[in-house]
């Protein structure tokens, strides 16, 4: 996801405590297990702010593993919520369930350009969206949110755990996704555990920093923005 994240007052407590207990009531809801079968549609799912007050949300869905464009869908609207740290979600999943529901073939796992359970209170943007659709959900992002861990290896495919700092807790794992670039961030969401999020990720990486659900998402975000202008 690409945050806007502008400057403004503070946000209204009794506001951030309510998003926060709903935060919670929606973590109690996550389940994390494995696929029941391999994947036959993958969705990649990104969502970017054309304007400090509007949202633009893309849904690419490949076949897998194959990866080929079968559908691609977007919704641009206005934004609902101020810019609020841990609380982004709730900026973004009113319109990516909507942009969700124009699709017409409907996707075995999505993946999120964005954190699953590697959040401050492990409720990430792919693990709101996943319990929000009870669909199975993970996320890849491109910076860390929290947690620690040690750089990978300079190659492609090798990683390191992100571990919460305090705890140990396995939040997700830190993938190389192409040589000598900057690392992945790759967490669980809903109804999918971090094994088999590492292992759609590798498998659609083809030469490029993002796998292709993501960067096909980020692509058509690109050229979705000159239709809304």
């Amino acid at each position: 996801m690409a945050y806007f994240r502008p400057p403004g007052p503070a946000p209204d407590p009794a506001l951030v405590r309510s998003l926060t207990a709903q935060q919670h009531e929606l973590h109690q809801r996550l389940r994390h297990e494995p696929l029941a079968a391999e994947p036959r549609l993958l969705a990649g799912c990104d969502s970017s702010f054309p304007t400090p007050d509007t949202i633009l949300s893309v849904f690419v869905v490949l076949e897998f593993p194959s990866l080929q464009l079968v559908e691609k869908v977007y919704s641009h609207g206005p934004v609902p919520l101020p810019y609020i740290p841990g609380l982004l979600s709730f900026r973004e999943a009113p319109n990516v369930v909507q942009a969700f529901a124009k699709l017409r073939h409907q996707p075995d796992v999505i993946m999120v350009d964005g954190h699953g359970v590697a959040h401050p209170r492990r409720m990430g943007i792919a693990a709101h969206l996943g319990v929000l659709l009870d669909k199975p959900t993970f996320g890849v992002a491109k910076h860390k949110l929290t947690g620690t861990y040690a750089e990978p290896g300079p190659n492609k495919g090798e990683r390191s755990p992100l571990t919460d700092a305090r705890s140990g807790e396995l939040l997700g794992e830190v993938l190389r996704s192409k040589d000598r670039v900057q690392p992945l961030f790759v967490s669980a969401g809903h109804r999918c555990d971090l094994p088999t999020a590492l292992r759609l990720t590798l498998a659609c990486l083809r030469g490029y920093k993002l796998p292709e659900p993501t960067r096909l998402a980020d692509h058509w975000a690109e050229e979705f923005k000159a239709e809304v202008r």
